[in-house]
């Protein structure tokens, strides 16, 4: 009887289904109910699986991201411009490596990809967080201190390098067309629950100990994730996907990918996006200590962006649903750019915290629509690369935002005391980007492909 019970309401939900669907088709305007049901049938559980989890990872990153320049400059008593290249160099290994991490992702499958990236992070954050520890003296004096953090600093970015495309792949694999729109503003959403929990974590453990513990905090929450993914992850496979791709397969994916001229001059110049954006976490905390107050609690006030994103992404993304994929990208971009000028302005920590509400404004009108362009660009069977490509200018911003940076805070600041020329020059920045972006869009975008 019950089984009977199980296939009505499977049947009844389906129909329900059906029925949204051809409505849609009319042309016809779905009720709240029918667009609930949607989505409910929407997303296969290893959607909800792999989207849960990136909120835990996130967590851990940007805990560690939002202390992590203030604890190399305060706490290891480097100078600022050498803890602004480690800090971007922290950010651009994650993201650079998931390039690589994407044609993995494809070959391992995604449950195996996301299971080996949480024991390695894990292990990642743990070392991070024992840098200064009694047991690694040894180590230490043996060592230079600036090659020994570089070198832990990289490790991270081997986990994330599989998560992030792994996350993103099966958003797309395990959405069916109807709702992968929707399918990215929920995993962003998720993102920035995670990215908004970090800092207040971090700000709390500082609060109540020792920075070092933030790091072990971080690497209990992914170690966690590592037995979810084991326990609840089925690989997921979406309709008209092929076997899983053979190591040569792989490789030709990833060079077919990196032979695309016009798509790799796209995610050339949207890089200076991420040159503008990173400068929250690298510049934006040391900037504040120095220059408008030391006690500042710059963890909490980084917790502005994702909560922003958080309340908004569903309401900017309704308003925002008609616009072009690239047309949103691009004025995102100049949204985010301009932001600075408040902090020109008036440099205080409320214009501070100002200043990141309008850069969370930008991001959520490009990022969720960025995700999807290029989940369209991708063949059946490689969406792990091409979400790995995707990641690319995040890293190589992140690369070039740490020693930007670090130059920035010591020529305009400690050099010609002016230091509000930092935000000037990195507004700069963001309107060239959006120039560019401009320019590419009316001579040299690839068109998407709606599957």
């Amino acid at each position: 009887m019950a089984q009977r019970f199980q296939r009505c309401d499977k049947r009844s939900k389906n129909q329900a289904a059906l029925a949204a669907e051809v409505r849609r088709h009319q042309g016809a305007t779905l009720t709240f109910s029918e667009r609930f049901q949607e989505i409910r049938t929407g997303f296969e559980r290893p959607f909800w699986v792999a989207n849960i989890s990136e909120l835990f990872e996130r967590l851990s990153y940007y805990a560690v991201f939002a202390v992590l320049a203030r604890y190399l400059h305060e706490g290891l008593h480097f100078d600022v411009e050498r803890a602004s290249s480690l800090t971007g160099m922290f950010g651009g290994w994650v993201w650079f490596l998931a390039v690589v991490g994407g044609a993995l992702a494809d070959r391992l499958g995604f449950r195996r990809a996301l299971s080996l990236a949480y024991l390695i992070l894990t292990i990642a954050y743990f070392m991070l967080g024992s840098i200064g520890s009694a047991w690694l003296a040894p180590l230490r004096d043996h060592v230079p201190l600036v090659v020994l953090v570089a070198f832990v600093l990289i490790l991270p970015a081997l986990g994330v390098a599989l998560v992030k495309p792994s996350v993103v792949g099966t958003t797309a694999r395990a959405s069916k067309e109807n709702v992968r729109s929707v399918g990215y503003s929920i995993y962003y959403t998720l993102v920035n629950v995670g990215s908004t929990a970090g800092p207040l974590l971090a700000s709390w453990a500082q609060e109540h100990g020792i920075v070092e513990n933030v790091f072990r905090i971080a690497a209990l929450s992914v170690f966690l994730m590592f037995f979810v993914v084991l326990l609840l992850f089925k690989e997921p496979r979406g309709s008209g996907e092929g076997a899983k791709a053979s190591l040569g397969q792989v490789g030709k994916n990833f060079l077919t990918v990196l032979s695309n001229p016009r798509f790799m001059l796209f995610l050339l110049i949207f890089t200076g996006y991420w040159v503008v954006f990173w400068q929250e976490f690298i510049a934006l905390p040391l900037y504040i200590s120095a220059y408008i107050d030391p006690k500042a609690d710059t963890a909490r006030i980084l917790a502005t962006d994702p909560i922003v994103v958080i309340c908004f992404t569903m309401v900017i993304g309704f308003l925002t649903k008609r616009m072009r994929a690239f047309h949103a990208i691009v004025l995102g971009t100049l949204i985010s750019s301009l932001a600075w000028i408040l902090l020109i302005v008036h440099p205080s920590v409320w214009m501070a915290v100002a200043t990141l509400v309008v850069v969370a404004i930008g991001e959520i009108v490009q990022q969720p629509r960025y995700y999807d362009y290029i989940s369209r660009l991708a063949p059946a069977g490689q969406q792990g690369t091409y979400m790995g490509f995707a990641f690319l200018p995040l890293g190589i911003g992140s690369f070039i935002a740490g020693p930007f940076s670090g130059w920035l805070m010591h020529h305009f600041g400690e050099e010609m005391h002016r230091p509000q020329l930092v935000w000037w020059s990195v507004v700069a920045v963001g309107v060239a980007t959006t120039l560019l972006l401009w320019i590419y869009d009316r001579f040299a975008r690839v068109e998407e492909v709606v599957t």
